[in-house]
């Protein structure tokens, strides 16, 4: 069996106990990012499966995209990563 030499670990396990590899994440060709793709970038990026700058680099992803999509799962769990829930956990903006 071959294995392509990569940098970082193949595999990191979650604090649940289930283990994540690299054939978990989403293709590096994906364009229509549902809120399960989403979460589990979020997840190889939160427990060092795939560092930030792997991560923005393989899916095409700005600074701002994914420290949003990180901030959301964060305030507010995965759920928020939803489109459909992006009204009801947006921030209110401070008026002037």
């Amino acid at each position: 069996m071959y294995l392509k030499k990569i940098d970082g670990p193949r595999s990191v396990k979650l604090p649940d106990g289930t283990v994540m590899t690299r054939a978990d994440l989403p293709p590096p060709d994906t364009r229509r990012w549902v809120a399960s793709r989403k979460a589990c970038v979020v997840r190889a990026v939160a427990f060092g499966l795939l560092s930030r700058s792997e991560a923005k680099t393989r899916y095409a992803l700005s600074d701002d995209e994914l420290s949003e999509w990180e901030g959301a799962v964060r305030d507010h769990g995965e759920a928020a990563l939803k489109a459909t829930a992006l009204q009801k956990f947006r921030q209110p903006k401070a008026e002037l």
